[in-house]
């Protein structure tokens, strides 16, 4: 990880903490907890940012970002967690498998004689 992709990860995480807070002090939507739904997406944000895009990322990045979201329509009474908690488990089955694509590079750190 080169010194300028990791160095913007603190930055972001306090804007998205930050940005939480501040949503729930002002009272716009005021039983969702801005602080855990922004975090989440800033996580996958960052995912892609700070790893590129490879077969790892291309799960963990999408699986945080709909998190975040389906964080935010569960903690406005949209959907249950009995929804929520099975979506994400069948979307990441389904990012393994779409991970399997030949045109998504294996992540560096595997080396360049795994492909898979």
């Amino acid at each position: 990880m080169n010194q300028s992709k990791s160095t913007i990860l603190l930055p972001v995480l306090l804007v998205a903490i930050g940005s939480g807070w501040l949503l729930s002090n002002m009272g716009i939507a005021p039983d969702v907890d801005w602080v855990w739904t922004l975090l989440l997406a800033a996580l996958g944000i960052l995912t892609f940012v700070l790893g590129g895009f490879d077969k790892v990322t291309a799960i963990v990045g999408p699986l945080f970002i709909i998190g975040s979201g389906m964080s935010w329509l569960r903690q406005t009474g949209r959907i249950s967690v009995g929804f929520e908690v099975p979506v994400l488990m069948i979307l990441g089955g389904v990012l393994a498998l779409l991970a399997h694509l030949p045109f998504i590079p294996a992540p560096r750190w595997l080396g360049s004689k795994r492909t898979e």
